[in-house]
């Protein structure tokens, strides 16, 4: 069973939940309506329709399920009321590679992670280090490719 603990994310990632839980639920009486229409075909033991449409209802149930738990026990921050000087949740960082290279990172929920955006979860490797830094203090990360070490050189709260 899942732990009641709080889950961290911004009014952006609580959005998006709740939309996809509100598009899976309105899938589900289509995948009634599907099986129905299977099960009027016959012999249910050679029927691939009724078997698919059986499992994707699973799917969606527990996906729901799951969408719902995180839903409840969503803990929303807005990073805009938020302010100091140590890396907190919600925070954007730019840090400084090895290279002096500027790195920026916003830390967010699980659900709202997006490397690619520069969007890190709060329980990634990077964000464990960060959280708690202040500018000017350095980290050390362990990533798959070696240790990386980064300066913090700016907090932001946006």
């Amino acid at each position: 069973m899942a732990t009641m603990e709080k889950v961290p994310m911004l009014a952006e990632g609580y959005e998006q939940l709740t939309a996809d839980l509100k598009a899976l639920r309105t899938e589900r009486p289509k995948i009634v309506d599907a099986i129905e229409e299977a099960r009027a075909h016959g012999d249910l033991s050679e029927n691939a329709e009724y078997h698919a449409a059986k499992e994707r209802q699973g799917q969606v149930e527990a996906q729901i399920a799951e969408l719902e738990d995180k839903v409840s026990r969503a803990q929303i921050i807005d990073p805009a009321t938020l302010s100091g000087d140590r890396v907190v949740f919600g925070a954007t960082v730019t840090l400084l590679d090895e290279d002096d290279k500027p790195v920026k990172y916003q830390i967010v929920g699980q659900t709202e992670a997006n490397a690619n955006k520069g969007r890190i979860s709060y329980n990634s490797p990077i964000a464990r280090a960060l959280i708690g830094k202040e500018v000017g203090e350095e980290i050390e990360v362990t990533v798959p490719s070696g240790d990386k070490f980064y300066l913090v050189d700016k907090i932001e709260f946006i």
